[in-house]
């Protein structure tokens, strides 16, 4: 029997102390695993400046960073996707729309319009993965196939920051059909012979990546942007094969010639403008209002006097 009984601490610990830090106040970056305040990475277009690791940009603050102030103008604001399948799972389909309006302030995952960038006019669409995965519905089929159809019609470029999960299951063979409608549409500015530039974020997946986000003139990435079509892990299981390293990220589609530069996005919107300068001074096949070589004259033909 002990003689003496231990006696413990009877300070009283605030089991709330870890509700005292706001919430989103600081958040971990994935490649260094080192906390990053939030208003720095807010002020630095969400990278980590040490790191260089692009967290995903919401919609309207990429625009923000790309176009010329107060230029852009955006369309179909008001447009909404609908439950034409009335798909129930664990919670329907227009709870998870509802849901996702509160929390982004925005009607569907792609907000489209046209603005200026170093004063040239653009048709600009930006998908914002926080919108449902930015998954390719109904809405967002039909808002990137207006931004190339504008393209088409005023003949200006056509940008278009890609980001998605992919299709989006709630909308079944109508959100399947959006990847052949986008496509046709860029066949139609091809025709024109009116630049469309791709830009693809992190990440840029499935049947966005199987469309238009590929059909790109131009494509550029961002640093680190995971893009393919199946995910890396759906492949390695189906294969049974060891990938390679960084397989499916942009440094290794450019090592392949899948996409043509890495931009960092603090340096995007510079090296857009000066793509859209040098292809403003082309002469566009099939533009009709391109300026076309002048004429030479036909050189007169000697003339020969009859002999007698």
């Amino acid at each position: 029997m002990a003689l003496f009984k231990k006696k413990y601490s009877t300070v009283k610990v605030d089991a709330r102390g870890k509700d005292r830090i706001p919430e989103g106040f600081y958040v971990k970056d994935p490649m260094s695993q080192q906390i990053v305040y939030s208003k720095e990475l807010e002020q630095n277009l969400m990278v980590v400046p040490q790191s260089g690791y692009h967290f995903p940009l919401s919609a309207p603050d990429r625009i923000k960073s790309l176009v010329d102030e107060g230029t852009f103008h955006e369309a179909d604001v008001e447009m909404k996707s609908t439950d034409p399948l009335e798909f129930r799972g664990v919670s329907p389909y227009t709870s998870k729309l509802a849901a996702h309006s509160k929390k982004t302030g925005l009607n569907d995952a792609v907000v489209r319009g046209v603005a200026k960038m170093g004063g040239i006019p653009v048709s600009l669409a930006v998908m914002d993965f926080r919108f449902l995965g930015a998954s390719m519905g109904s809405v967002s089929g039909e808002k990137i196939t207006r931004a190339i159809e504008y393209g088409v019609d005023k003949q200006v470029p056509v940008i278009i920051v890609c980001a998605s999960g992919g299709a989006r299951m709630y909308e079944g063979i109508l959100s399947l059909m959006q990847m052949a409608k986008t496509s046709a549409a860029l066949g139609r500015l091809a025709e024109k012979g009116v630049p469309y530039i791709s830009v693809l974020t992190n990440p840029t997946m499935a049947g966005v990546m199987a469309s238009f986000a590929s059909l790109g003139d131009l494509i550029l990435a961002e640093p680190g942007a995971l893009i393919g079509f199946a995910g890396p892990r759906v492949i390695k299981e189906t294969t049974q094969q060891d990938l390679p390293d960084g397989f499916q990220t942009s440094e290794f589609l450019l090592e392949h010639g899948l996409i043509d530069q890495i931009v960092d996005r603090k340096d995007l919107r510079n090296r857009l403008v000066n793509f859209l300068e040098a292809l403003s001074k082309c002469s566009v096949p099939g533009n009709d209002e391109s300026p076309k070589p002048p004429m030479k004259k036909a050189a007169k033909r000697p003339t020969t006097k009859k002999t007698k």
